[in-house]
């Protein structure tokens, strides 16, 4: 290398040092809101060796400390009491200053899609336009997290759609978790000042992708993956989960009756439909015709299509579909889409567009959970003008249940702490008041295993963020209603949830009477942050108003009645007067379960028979996917299922 060119290298990394500058860690941006009455134990990278010094304008007072070889310092910044718009200015050498910053509240958001549900976008919570335009509140700061996962525990934050804190207005909120939006609406409300919420979530994700993988290790059911996990290492998972999918793929599509020869270009039942059935759409097929169906279902409709449209592009909108589709037209497959929130419009090439009968064909493939073609009506169209919804003729191609289990991908939003190393550990650094997190579903049917992971997920965080105020989301009623429904799955899963309010610093928004029958994602979101706030001010924030209802605490068997005692937990109100109370089974000690009779004695005590039951055993309240509930406080707060057994 000639002198000239020694010359340019080194002046090239003069520059670069000169103009170096403090890297912070992703959650700190302008606009941000640091938790108040707190200590922000700061690590972050500036030039090496160089002089850092941090300035606050609440205080102007200058904190300095000085970088490793490597770049590396740590420095310990005091919050003060809420307050602001402030700066905060890092100088080493080059100065990076963070403007509007508030002082106030932060609470970090989590869960499934129920927490993911936006204002607007796919979730279009009640009176979402009015909600939208009128979401001009400067005090409250958003945060969105980007879906992604992560083997091992990361550092980066990864921006979503606010691209950092943002400052609340119509633009923002629209996409914004519609829970975190109201919870934060109420506290500003009511204490005046300001509210950081981080959205952290993800539609249809399970507890254990949230809990880190040294505490997730020692929850029963997942011992023996994490170590075969921690034996592999990172590449040879991915190898041997490619592996073990192209088998798996090779027999799901073997065992398709719908498909000729495997081949997913071909469709065998064009045409054919002997023995097929029908289903009106847009639906979830649980309801439907196939309860508790997971695999592929084929779905037939004929079109008639007008020969001025014959030969021309048309727009095929199916509405929402859950999980995956193979759409073809006249036996061609034309489009493919994923994703259960996610509208499906796509294009047939004109040159399949024929005047007359045309048939559309939809292979829906569901690994877990809900499955179908549903959504609004109107969103099931043929070129806008052709109504799709309706009949439409339906045959299963193959249940899950001929196959092996089917792999987990490593990238999936299913594998163990995926979503905590790259949604949750980034943000560890971070002072927060508390969580408040809406997750249950995708664990539906494993409560005996989520009652010990869901108390393992609450113990980690509050190790890792440090101790805090951990307020949850009970499922909300949902599917068909029932008065008596002694197996159901919905309610074992709301009482593994329940379990949990052991932990200290743990609190329960009641839920049981704000679903929809037809919607895993209800609309009043309005209500759960509002119950979520009310929660967090008289427990966190020691306000009067009462935040929940009573719990049950014993039962005492006189003759033929149970009479039931509730405690009156922080916050708690009295039960409201009740001469007819909805909600309740009881069994003798045959174990056989009736719909009782219930009133209240005093506000909080109840009484409950049957006729059919002369020697009480158990009763249960609101033991149904989707129970009646009319158990609750004069103000409205619903108590929460329960049982008094542990069959």
């Amino acid at each position: 290398m000639n002198k000239r060119a020694i010359l340019s290298t080194l002046l090239a990394l003069v520059m670069t040092s000169v103009s170096a500058e403090v890297h912070l860690p992703g959650w700190m941006t302008s606009n941000m809101v640091l938790q108040q009455q707190s200590t922000l134990h700061l690590k972050a990278t500036a030039k090496p060796k160089a002089k850092v010094k941090v300035t606050a304008s609440w205080n102007r007072e200058v904190l300095e400390t000085r970088a490793d070889t490597d770049g590396r310092f740590a420095i310990d910044l005091p919050i003060p009491e809420a307050g602001g718009p402030y700066t905060l200015t890092f100088d080493d050498g080059k100065k990076r200053v963070l403007t509007n910053v508030m002082v106030g509240e932060v609470w970090f958001c989590s869960g499934q899609s129920n927490m993911e549900m936006p204002v607007q976008g796919w979730g279009k919570v009640k009176n979402y336009e009015q909600e939208v335009a009128n979401a001009q509140h400067p005090l409250i700061r958003l945060f969105q997290v980007k879906e992604v996962t992560a083997l091992t525990p990361q550092a980066e934050v990864p921006y979503g759609h606010t691209n950092g804190w943002a400052v609340c207005s119509p633009e923002m909120v629209a996409e914004f978790s519609a829970t975190a939006y109201f919870f934060a609406r109420t506290l500003t409300e009511k204490l005046g000042i300001a509210v950081g919420v981080v959205n952290s979530s993800w539609g249809g994700t399970p507890a254990e992708t949230w809990t880190s993988h040294e505490a997730l290790k020692h929850v029963t059911g997942f011992e023996d993956m994490l170590k075969r996990i921690e034996e592999m290492g990172p590449e040879r998972v991915q190898t041997v989960y490619e592996e073990s999918m192209a088998d798996w793929n090779r027999q799901f599509l073997t065992k398709d009756q719908g498909l000729r020869d495997a081949d997913i270009r071909r469709p065998k039942w064009n045409a054919e439909t002997d023995g097929w059935q029908t289903m009106s759409l847009p639906a979830l097929w649980e309801g439907q015709g196939l309860p508790g169906f997971d695999g592929v279902a084929w779905f037939r409709r004929v079109v008639n299509v007008p020969a001025e449209l014959a030969g021309k592009d048309l727009k095929l909108n199916l509405g929402m579909i859950d999980d995956e589709d193979k759409t073809y037209w006249n036996g061609e497959m034309v489009a493919e889409g994923s994703g259960f929130n996610q509208q499906r419009h796509y294009t047939v090439p004109g040159r399949l567009v024929k005047a007359g009968q045309n048939v559309i064909l939809v292979r829906v493939s569901d690994t877990g959970g809900e499955g179908g073609i549903y959504g609004k009506p109107e969103d099931m169209t043929l070129d806008g003008k052709i109504s799709l919804a309706g009949p439409w003729q339906y045959c299963v191609g193959v249940s899950l249940k001929e196959l092996p289990q089917r792999p987990m991908s490593p990238t999936s939003s299913w594998w163990p702490s995926a979503c905590y190393n790259s949604m949750v550990a980034p943000f560890l650094g971070m002072p927060i008041r508390g969580t408040i997190w809406y997750q249950g579903c995708a664990n539906v049917g494993r409560a005996e295993q989520y009652e010990s992971l869901f108390q393992t997920l609450i113990h980690d965080w509050k190790q890792r963020f440090g101790e805090h105020p951990f307020y949850f989301v009970q499922l909300a009623n949902y599917l068909s209603r029932h008065d008596v429904q002694p197996e159901s799955k919905w309610a074992a899963l709301r009482d593994a949830q329940r379990s949990a309010l052991r932990i200290a610093g743990t609190g329960m928004m009641v839920n049981i009477t704000l679903g929809e029958a037809g919607d895993i994602h209800p609309k009043n979101k309005q209500e759960v942050g509002r119950r979520l706030a009310r929660l967090a001010l008289n427990r966190t924030y020691g306000q009067p108003e009462p935040g929940c209802a009573p719990e049950f605490q014993q039962m005492n068997v006189v003759g033929d009645k149970a009479f039931l005692a509730f405690s009156l937990p922080q916050g708690a109100e009295g039960l409201a007067t009740n001469p007819d109370i909805k909600g309740f089974t009881i069994a003798g000690p045959d174990h056989k379960w009736y719909k009782a009779q219930a009133r209240t004695l005093t506000d909080h005590s109840i009484v409950v028979s049957a006729p059919e039951v002369t020697i009480p055993i158990a009763v249960r309240y609101g033991w149904a996917d989707n129970p009646e509930c009319t158990l609750a406080t004069p103000e409205g707060f619903d108590v929460s299922p329960f049982r008094t057994d542990n069959w």
